[in-house]
């Protein structure tokens, strides 16, 4: 199981009514933030979770509304005695970045580990994630993120007796794990079929319609594509600035059929995004203009819950 929160959906500024956008990702009892804009860890303290168990933050780029945030939030998890290591993934330049923010958090109870992306797409296993960076189009360098949950195949019991392996190895096996018994390797390959659906959260800010979204985001469980603009007439405006419109995302989202869209990263002046949807829902039904808190709980080919 997955569950996702997206803590906050502002672009820009945080408003009385809305937090920079940030979002929590938690499976196996390992959280995973991609951005950390001014407010995060208060939108975390009004969701009721806890900031001290995340191994991974990743970042999409360096503008203040994406990595400001970092210093509170550092703090907070060092005064709840965190001493595990915590993970820091990002375009190049992450480690200066985030050692010049340092200066107002120089003291920490847990070291940091930075990786920095180079390529226009890389793959990291961080923990139970499966992580997808993909370069995007904005006005500085800036990256996706889709997020995989695998699943490994259905344990093939036949195919274990017929091999005549211990029972005893069965568990292990399924695991994930090649053992050695009397001279014989037995691996995971052996007794396990063919991967099944994962799960799969794709994200995107900051960025014009590139086919590489729609790519990632084929059939994904849930896309939370930004949205900054709603309102007619802001297309040169998203032109300019490098960003999308709600109708935009929509049409990515169309071609690449993910199960539903969140929109998110709103600009200051889109007061009431839903207000603009019924034009987005004629290109891709299943679009929603998110909310700060919107949370789902994503399992593996079960019925979603939702929570929004």
């Amino acid at each position: 199981m997955l569950d996702v929160c997206l803590l906050g959906t502002g672009g820009m500024m945080p408003l009385p009514y809305r937090w920079l956008t940030s979002l929590m990702l938690r499976c196996s009892g390992s959280n995973l933030l991609i951005d950390c804009g001014e407010g995060t860890q208060v939108a975390l303290k009004e969701k009721g979770w806890s900031p001290k168990p995340v191994d991974f933050i990743c970042f999409t780029h360096y503008h203040a509304d994406h990595i400001s945030g970092l210093p509170g939030l550092l703090l907070t998890m060092g005064n709840a005695e965190r001493t595990e290591p915590v993970t820091m993934v990002g375009p190049r330049g992450l480690e200066r970045v985030v050692t010049a923010l340092r200066t107002i958090a120089p003291e920490l109870p847990f070291p940091i580990r930075f990786i920095e992306l180079s390529q226009p797409r890389e793959q990291l296993r961080l923990g139970p994630y499966l992580l997808d960076a993909y370069r995007v189009s904005h006005n500085v360098t800036c990256y996706g993120y889709a997020v995989t949950i695998p699943r490994k195949g259905r344990f093939d019991v036949e195919r274990a007796r017929a091999q005549e392996i211990p029972q005893k190895f069965w568990s292990r096996l399924q695991k994930g794990e090649t053992i050695e018994d009397g001279g014989r390797v037995l691996t995971p390959e052996m007794v396990l079929g063919q991967e099944r659906r994962g799960i799969r959260v794709v994200y995107c800010t900051d960025t014009r319609p590139v086919p590489v979204i729609a790519e990632y985001a084929k059939d994904a469980d849930l896309l939370i594509c930004e949205g900054m603009y709603g309102e007619e007439g802001k297309e040169a405006k998203a032109r300019e600035y490098k960003h999308m419109t709600f109708k935009e995302a929509a049409r990515l989202a169309r071609e690449a059929a993910p199960r539903r869209m969140w929109l998110t990263h709103y600009s200051p002046s889109l007061m009431r995004p839903d207000d603009y949807m019924d034009g987005v829902r004629e290109i891709f039904e299943p679009a929603q203009a998110a909310r700060d808190g919107w949370s789902i709980e994503l399992e593996f080919e079960e019925e979603q819950k939702e929570s929004v």
